[in-house]
């Protein structure tokens, strides 16, 4: 039943990047075509003519066909830098994990499981449903009477499947975000060198130079890197901030673990004695 309920989680996910990643590069599109490419920026109102002076949205136009990929990776970088957010958040729970995170602590040194339980349940969450269920097999292997080591190991077992389940959906999409790191740089740089062919081809054609024609051939493909470096400078900030909040997830279950084994083995110890 986990396996069937992760295959449909993973596929739902596959579904929405996809939908993401299309529907950006369609809005990436319309954005070059009739926001940037509107009449009013550009002299005589013809896209064709050179952009008004100081009109950046013009300019940016004028990069040539790489636009409206490069309007696509930055609306995928908010896109997905969004729906991490609210993963990541909705994984740590509805209170404060820090918090959480101690009273578990607490309720188990003192033996309280159902307690943490109760906390878990109050709590929810990819966090809370980890801890709860090695808390579960807590109690279980306490009535069964498991030895120490045994108990341990299938305590740790647990913890080792619950967080197998419930940590992926947290990676999801952060491939996306680190491979826009690379891709905005990358397409940004392609525009520009495009660009800047096409600016020297024309005026080799002319015959004769005009550096004014020059250099705003060449500051109209230069835009294309400056887009290109503020996607990948989001993307950055995004990906090494969700990884982050994964890390810090993933150390507190992983210290809840620990406290839970080692509280059993003081109770067995306690038994012994």
């Amino acid at each position: 039943m986990a396996n069937v309920t992760k295959e449909s989680s993973s596929n739902g996910g596959n579904i929405f990047s996809i939908i993401a990643i299309v529907g950006c590069l369609l809005i990436g599109f319309l954005i070059r075509n009739f926001i940037l490419g509107d009449p009013s920026n550009f002299e005589g109102g013809d896209p064709a003519n050179h952009p008004l002076p100081g009109n950046y949205l013009g300019m940016v136009y004028k990069g040539g066909n790489v636009v409206p990929i490069l309007m696509g990776l930055l609306l995928m970088v908010i896109v997905f830098s969004i729906e991490r957010f609210f993963v990541i958040t909705k994984a740590a729970g509805k209170g404060n994990l820090d918090k959480f995170m101690k009273k578990i602590q607490v309720s188990v040194n003192n033996g309280d499981i159902d307690g943490a339980i109760a906390a878990c349940d109050s709590q929810k969450g990819s966090v809370a449903n980890a801890i709860k269920a090695a808390l579960v097999k807590y109690q279980e292997v306490k009535k069964e009477g498991f030895d120490s080591e045994s108990a341990s190991e299938t305590i740790q077992k647990e913890i080792e499947e619950a967080t197998s389940l419930e940590m992926p959906m947290l990676e999801k999409n952060m491939t996306i975000l680190s491979s826009l790191v690379s891709l905005g740089t990358l397409v940004g740089l392609l525009g520009t060198v495009l660009g800047m062919i096409t600016a020297f081809g024309a005026l080799a054609t002319t015959g004769t130079p005009d550096q004014a024609a020059l250099a705003n051939g060449i500051s109209e493909a230069l835009i294309n890197t400056a887009t290109g470096i503020l996607t990948s400078v989001l993307a950055i900030i995004a990906y090494n901030y969700f990884t982050s909040k994964i890390d810090t997830l993933t150390y507190a279950i992983d210290e809840a673990g620990s406290t839970i084994i080692g509280t059993y083995r003081r109770f067995k110890g306690s038994l012994r004695n």
